[in-house]
């Protein structure tokens, strides 16, 4: 049974589970995630650009995605004004949403093709945080290493979870259903990775994440 800690997290995820799957869709998933994946990735990838210099040079420059940028924006902007823009949060809000909605498409969670809009049935929610209450303006410089903990047993818990896809990608060819452990288990480790993505870049909360799949 989930804690008060965890159910009153400030970041939460939730799917619902599918009572049939269909097996064509599951079969041919890794082509059809393709157009949707390269969206994605063009928001959260680096871009290196090269252009040649006056004197014949060529100079390459890397840069983060939108997602990674607006991480350090809103570090920033917490250690030195103590603000966090309620807009910066909205769109890391929907980005995080949409990621979550390809995610679950990728794993299998779901037959939905993921929405850019609408929410389907990933349940994805983030609460807004009051900086000047709730958060310290120094942490954001050392909650990467804090979380190093976290970081861990995501490594061992990612694992599990790639396995566990294989595994049911085999059980809904052969019965159209996702099984019920497996399922609660991968969606066990996106909330985890969900909350340590609260603490560490998202910024939203000061509070340890839970060590829980719940």
């Amino acid at each position: 049974m989930a804690t008060a800690q965890q159910v009153d997290y400030p970041a939460r995820l939730d799917i619902d589970y599918p009572e049939e799957l269909d097996r064509v869709s599951t079969l041919l998933r890794i082509f059809y995630i393709i157009p949707i994946a390269i969206v994605l990735a063009v928001l959260s990838s680096e871009t290196t650009v090269t252009y040649v210099t006056e004197t014949g040079e060529n100079v390459g420059r890397t840069s983060g995605g939108i997602a990674a940028g607006l991480a350090l924006a809103t570090a920033l902007m917490i250690v030195v004004r103590q603000r966090y823009p309620r807009w910066w949060f909205d769109f890391a809000l929907e980005f995080n949403r949409f990621a979550s909605r390809v995610g679950a498409y990728a794993a299998l969670l779901t037959d939905k093709y993921p929405s850019t809009v609408e929410e389907q049935s990933v349940h994805l929610d983030l609460d807004y945080p009051d900086v000047e209450r709730d958060l310290n303006r120094w942490l954001p410089l050392v909650k990467w290493l804090l979380a190093i903990p976290h970081y861990i047993v995501l490594i061992v818990l990612f694992i599990g979870a790639f396995l566990a896809v294989i595994v049911a990608w085999f059980a809904i060819l052969f019965t159209g259903r996702y099984p019920k452990a497996l399922f609660d288990y991968v969606v066990g480790v996106g909330r985890w990775a969900l909350r340590v993505q609260a603490y560490v870049s998202l910024l939203i909360t000061d509070r340890y994440p839970p060590f829980s799949l719940d």
